[in-house]
């Protein structure tokens, strides 16, 4: 056995997830050990691509996944998931190749620590045989237990080494828990018990603590919302306000500047779940309950911060905080529940060969199998699935929009099939994601994953077209493509939406095998420009 070998089935052994990657020379060995080792390999077509899945499956799964990668242009080609993976704060291991530490002028040669290191990500190094196994386990123990991305170069001349036989491997837990201040937990309880309309905001550290949030918010009142990120969290509550930000609805975004108190659990708080604050209140308190100190007060200030998870802090303020009625009354649930963004009424703009992507999102809504994991990308297009797809809980969304980068969104929902195979994928994307991301319609089609993908094509980058005004837009408009006809040659089944008549195409899909990939190129009518980018593009 080399050390190619012995690092390959030593993340085996600590019970790595699936693995993902492009394999090259640099990484061929290693990527085998993987898969002897028990690790299931997905080849896709593009790096990029490889790096969005990985991300995604360690999202869904829970699991700690890798992405194999060959030395230089093998990381940078998947540097921007990397990066989206790394602002996002996945548990991934970025398993690649690097140049031998004499090869100084290697075609290949570049600095991989420093790449890593630039991008948010923990830069980590086999350094030789003696301590390939305590390398990987370190890597490894970090990815896990930090919930981060870490990126172990494993240098050519150091893979070849013979390598010792390997140790007993060490059982690494997930996160330890971070229990608050008892102070801080009585000072919350205090804030509760005197407030009379708060609001929770959950965020991605609240992830996997929805019972006990949904057991505190009925205890003391308070109407549970979420961020983007962990978007559908409180599913089926009749006081829930959905995703709070540039896609809350009307009824959301009046309750939410109503409160006296907004708790953040695991949420940064940041200007797009808080429409750059104007869904605070400033007479509201404000608190914010966060693992990492620094995360406490970083975007707006607090009357509060407490350092702790969020189950655990919750289940602490559970043993203080008083029953009250709070914001919870029966006009607000009627509020609540006629305010819902497919009960909205719009003025319907379908025509002329194009289908509003209201209308188009509504329905698709109530065609698709409940028991869905919509996956999106990101653009001007974004808040059409994310508002009208409604998910079963936060294990049925997927959004990697930390790095804000469109593209990302092919490779994320293929990653989020494969973790959640129980459920049907669907993926909301612009054209000019599609178009970036294409190359891996060839990977959906090996997996023979039944993945819908939504293209609301508006032929341009809509975001610039709709909010740059009179400037000269021809960068940015493009001639329409048939995407249908491009994934039918992928081997998909490729359906054209002009109006709701074109909708039972996509019924056939549903009630047919679905042994390939359903693309619906819908052309979408000008909606004037998205009401959640509209704010942002204006600071």
């Amino acid at each position: 056995m080399n050390v190619a070998e012995l690092v390959g089935r030593t993340l085996a052994g600590l019970g790595a997830g699936t693995a993902f990657g492009v394999v090259g020379s640099g990484n061929f060995e290693v990527t085998n050990a993987l898969r002897a080792g028990g690790v299931r390999f997905v080849a896709a077509r593009h790096e990029g691509g490889a790096a969005s899945m990985a991300d995604a499956y360690a999202r869904m799964s829970g699991q700690v996944s890798v992405l194999s990668l060959h030395q230089g242009c093998g990381l940078t080609n998947a540097v921007t998931g990397i990066t989206e993976a790394a602002k996002s704060r996945t548990p991934m291991l970025v398993l690649t190749a690097d140049s031998a530490a004499a090869s100084v002028l290697s075609n290949f040669r570049i600095d991989q620590d420093g790449l890593a290191e630039a991008v948010g990500a923990v830069p980590e190094r086999v350094h030789s045989a003696a301590t390939a196994v305590a390398d990987t386990v370190r890597a490894f123990r970090t990815a896990r237990q930090q919930r981060r991305t870490v990126v172990l170069n494993l240098p050519l001349d150091v893979q070849a080494q013979p390598a010792p036989a390997p140790p007993p491997l060490p059982d690494i837990p997930g996160p330890a828990l971070v229990r608050p201040d008892t102070a801080a937990v009585a000072a919350l309880a205090n804030l509760l018990a005197a407030a009379e309309r708060p609001v929770f905001i959950a965020g991605r550290g609240a992830r996997g603590s929805g019972d006990v949030l949904r057991e505190l918010a009925a205890r003391c009142g308070a109407l549970p919302a979420t961020s983007a990120v962990a978007h559908g969290l409180f599913h089926g509550d009749p006081f829930a306000l959905g995703i709070s930000g540039g896609f809350a609805s009307p009824a959301a975004a009046e309750l939410i500047v109503g409160a006296d108190l907004v708790v953040g659990w695991g949420c940064a708080l940041n200007m797009w779940t808080t429409r750059h604050g104007k869904l605070l209140s400033p007479h509201a308190k404000l608190v914010q309950v966060d693992v990492e100190q620094a995360a406490l007060g970083a975007h707006r200030p607090i009357d509060l911060g407490v350092v702790g998870d969020v189950t655990g802090t919750a289940l602490d303020v559970l043993a203080l905080a008083p029953s009250r009625q709070g914001y919870r009354t029966d006009e607000v649930a009627a509020r609540i529940a006629a305010g819902r963004w497919n009960d909205v009424e719009h003025e319907d703009l379908s025509g002329d060969g194009r289908i509003d992507p209201r209308t188009l999102s509504r329905l698709l809504d109530e065609l698709l199998p409940a028991e869905r994991i919509v996956s999106i990308d990101s653009g001007n297009f974004m808040g059409y699935p994310s508002a009208y797809l409604s998910v079963p809980d936060e294990h049925g969304f997927c959004f990697t929009q930390a790095f804000q980068s469109i593209g990302l969104g092919l490779g994320t929902a293929i990653g989020a099939a494969l973790a959640r195979p129980d459920r049907l994928p669907v993926l909301g994307t612009g054209d000019g994601g599609f178009h970036m991301a294409l190359s891996e319609l060839d990977t959906a089609v090996r997996l023979e994953l039944p993945l819908v993908v939504i293209v609301y094509n508006d032929a341009a980058y809509g975001a610039e077209i709709h909010h740059f005004g009179d400037a000269d837009l021809t960068t940015v408009r493009f001639p329409d493509s048939d995407l249908a006809a491009i994934a039918r040659g992928f081997g998909c089944t490729g359906v054209t939406v002009r109006s709701a008549a074109d909708l039972p195409a996509v019924h056939e899909w549903l009630a047919g095998p679905r042994s390939a990939p359903l693309v619906i190129d819908a052309k979408i009518a000008d909606d004037g420009g998205s009401w959640w980018l509209a704010e942002a593009f204006g600071h």
